[in-house]
């Protein structure tokens, strides 16, 4: 009984799909249009569900990613060990970090630069990696051996593990590179023990993936205790959430952590990419409604010939689930493109982005949305059909403005897409308004004719602090005499070139202060930095050469900094207390502008800056030169210069100008506006053909109305203004509604926005104005059609 009930619901089943087949093939136009409509929606949304797939939901690819954490404050040797101890109760593993770069020699003694890792020995294996040739780290390795190495250069450890991409490119697969030391920089480096497993990859914010992982054998022993350069790293105990472990240090979620920033912006454009399915529903919801208008005597006469409501709804959901259906399909496919054109386009500092893609997670986003589509609109036209009296329409009587539920509810939906709509080009039109404000923002120096590098050389020739010093002194002059150069500066990491990193410092005291400390970046400079840069001196002065030579702690600040340290009174004299590289007093002798170091957006963390001679270890290797002219036609010659200075031992990267430096810093801001845009662009032109076929619908259905109105003396720019007047009225209404939308939607992407408010007026306003004109377009061609009506042609109808 069961089976035959089976097989006589598919076989209806089957009829359905068969006669809404043959209906579209009737009305191809309406059928195409549709299709495309349900397409544009679904492309956009799987594409963006992809995306935010694989930042936002996909686990981390580690061992019990649910329960890692990451602690915002960095930690010496000896402090990881104090939190360690404090919290075995807490924490099940503990571990820590610190991710360097590092210039290696190769082979045949020419420079290369990789990314490596400090770990403590159980680091690995916390997380799940497997070493598939040789061994995993043991406690031993990272007992500290000898004398205890200072905060810079990193050491190199006693034993290394390799990833499995750089055993590949660097030592061909050869397993028996395993018990062989890497080139150090000291001549020799820590000892190979093993290799992990291929794909492995950190995923931490604004770190690089190392290519090389060294044990962490560093001293815990007091003159260490204050060099905090590792992140802890851990795993909570079953049932102990964050908020517990954070009474011992500050700690988030790992993915969480991750994402922090992006997450406001993905979550954005996916909110938006849905406004648009829903604006692409509503769209063909309106013209399935038409359609099922025109098909009210069949619909009747078929119901006054037996056919039960149920009947007509499942033929109407057939027609929905093949359009639905046909529009996921091409909508998947479009998606799979647009994935790819993301991946391009987006900026690269996304946290995991490479891996979206169309896999299954996405394919069954896709099939539910496409579901929940057909559902709306088979349901939809149904009920609209069901509700129409029968007699009437067989006898043909009934009027439009007798049976006004087709009409009110073809006008709501219009209302709801003019608004989702709305808030889609307000979010479109606050991002462009970010985006110019973008352009105007005061970086605190001057990007235009700066030309900036990084040279890498050979390790050998920096194993002495006072050797880097001369080198780094010597090509500065070396520089300086290149034609066309005006003034050469250098540091740590130049503007937007490198996140820095957070140290602690204190002020207001003159004994060495307790926790806590406030965070500051700490740039190290060579003197001329700040004069290459153009940045403005406010007060004091900048650092001299003998600053530099006689490594004298001293710091220039900026305003920022200087306004919270010092209120209403001058910093110069004064005193700051910082951590790195070994506690110390630092005098003030200057402040200058506020630089955006990390980013145009953000303003970034105060900042302290000492010149390179303080540390006397000569570090800063990231140079600006100011030039006459366009610094691109200089580059040639600065390499020639340097190839000639030190030949062969010496290599430039990261070569560009600062002008393109600053144009990459506004990727994502670019990203998104382009994305938005598009999304609202698309929503607008869906929300005018919609307009437009609920205008052109009640034209055709009031034809015998604007005949006897114009038989009655109506003229035809009283009845384009009737038509007109109901286009703008659908529209104002659905502006209305879009703005209280907007003004409690947009605040989600306040932290998107540059310079401008989520409420701006000038932004409502503008787009209103915007709308209403898409508005008028939208309803000209119905309207001009009405007017243009022969009266006698349409009492005729009658």
């Amino acid at each position: 009984m069961f089976l035959k009930t089976w097989i006589h619901s598919f076989s209806d089943l089957r009829q359905d799909l068969a006669y809404a087949a043959r209906m579209l093939r009737k009305a191809p136009a309406f059928a195409a249009t549709a299709v495309v409509t349900i397409a544009l929606g679904i492309a956009a949304s799987t594409a963006i569900f992809s995306v935010t797939d694989a930042i936002l939901l996909r686990p981390l690819p580690y061992k019990n990613p649910g329960r890692l954490v990451l602690a915002s404050d960095f930690f010496s040797n000896a402090r990881f060990f104090d939190l360690r101890n404090a919290t075995s109760g807490v924490f099940e593993d503990t571990s820590s970090i610190m991710v360097f770069r590092a210039i290696v020699p190769r082979e045949d003694g020419t420079a290369e630069r990789i990314n490596k890792g400090l770990v403590s020995t159980s680091f690995l294996s916390m997380l799940g990696a497997h070493v598939v040739f040789g061994r995993d780290f043991t406690d031993a390795d990272g007992k500290p051996h000898g004398v205890t190495p200072p905060p810079f250069p990193p050491p190199e450890g006693s034993v290394a593990i390799l990833s499995y991409e750089y055993f590949q490119r660097r030592y061909g697969a050869d397993r028996s590179v395993l018990g062989r030391h890497m080139m150090g920089a000291n001549g020799t480096g820590p000892e190979i023990v093993g290799v992990v497993e291929p794909g492995f990859k950190l995923i931490l914010p604004d770190r690089p993936n190392p290519e090389v992982w060294i044990a962490n054998d560093r001293g815990y022993d007091a003159p260490n205790r204050d060099a905090l350069m590792l992140q802890v790293v851990a795993h909570l105990r079953h049932g102990v959430t964050p908020d517990t472990a954070r009474a011992y240090t500050r700690v988030g979620l790992w993915q969480s952590t991750l994402v922090n920033e992006v997450r406001p912006a993905i979550l954005a454009i996916f909110g938006a990419v849905i406004f648009l399915l829903l604006i692409a529903c509503a769209n063909v919801a309106n013209l399935l409604l038409v359609r099922v208008s025109l098909r009210d005597h069949e619909i009747a006469v078929r119901s006054a010939l037996g056919a039960r409501a149920g009947r007509l709804t499942r033929q109407l959901l057939a027609e929905a689930v093949l359009l639905c259906g046909l529009g996921t399909s091409f909508g998947v496919a479009l998606a799979w493109i647009a994935v790819r054109e993301i991946l391009v386009l987006a900026p690269a500092d996304l946290p995991r982005l490479q891996s979206a893609s169309i896999d299954w997670r996405v394919l069954a986003f896709s099939a539910l949305a496409g579901l929940v589509e057909s559902a709306v609109l088979g349901l939809l036209p149904a009920w609209r059909a069901i509700r129409s009296g029968i007699m009437d329409v067989i006898r043909g009587s009934e009027r439009s403005s007798q049976r006004p539920s087709g009409g009110l509810l073809r006008s709501a939906v219009i209302v709801g897409e003019v608004a989702l709509s709305f808030v889609l080009l307000i979010g479109s039109g606050l991002m462009v308004r970010s985006f110019l404000e973008l352009r105007r923002v005061n970086p605190g120096y001057d990007p235009h004719g700066l030309l900036t590098f990084l040279p890498v050389g050979d390790a050998h020739d920096f194993q002495r602090p006072q050797r880097r010093i001369g080198f780094l002194l010597a090509l500065e002059d070396r520089l300086r005499a290149i034609p066309g150069v005006q003034s050469v500066g250098a540091a740590t990491g130049l503007p937007l070139h490198t996140a820095g990193s957070a140290i602690g410092i204190q002020w207001g005291t003159d004994r060495i202060p307790a926790d806590p400390f406030r965070n500051a970046d700490l740039p190290t400079v060579l003197p001329g930095y700040f004069e290459t840069l153009r940045s403005r001196v406010v007060e004091g002065r900048t650092f001299s050469e003998v600053d530099n030579l006689e490594q004298r702690p001293l710091a220039v600040i900026d305003q920022q900094l200087a306004a919270k340290a010092f209120p209403n009174q001058s910093a110069i004299g004064k005193r700051l207390f910082v951590r790195v590289p070994d506690p110390q007093w630092l005098e003030i002798i200057g402040v200058v502008e506020h630089q955006r170091l990390g980013s145009l957006v953000d303003p970034g963390r105060d900042q302290i800056f000492m010149s390179d001679g303080c540390w006397g270890i000569g570090i800063s290797r990231h140079w600006a030169l100011r030039t006459n002219g366009d610094p691109e036609n200089l580059a040639p010659l600065v390499r020639d210069a340097i190839a000639r200075f030190a030949p062969g031992r010496l290599a430039i990267t990261e070569m560009q100008t600062m002008d393109t430096t600053v144009q990459q810093a506004q990727t994502a801001t670019r990203f998104q506006l382009l994305l938005i845009a598009i999304f609202a662009a698309i929503s607008a032109l869906l929300a005018a053909v919609g307009l437009y076929g609920v205008l052109a619908s009640a034209v055709r259905q009031r034809t015998p109305e604007i005949g006897v109105r114009m038989a009655l003396g109506a003229t035809p720019a009283t009845i384009f203004k009737l038509v007109i007047g109901r286009g703008l009225a659908l529209s104002s209404a659905g502006i209305v509604v879009g703005i209280v939308a907007a003004a409690v939607l947009t605040r989600a992407i306040s932290s998107m926005l540059v310079g401008v408010k989520p409420t701006d007026p000038a932004t409502f306003a503008a787009i209103a104005v915007l709308f209403l004109l898409i508005a008028a377009l939208s309803s000209w061609v119905p309207a001009h059609r009405a007017a243009a009506l022969d009266p006698i042609t349409a009492l005729r109808d009658e």
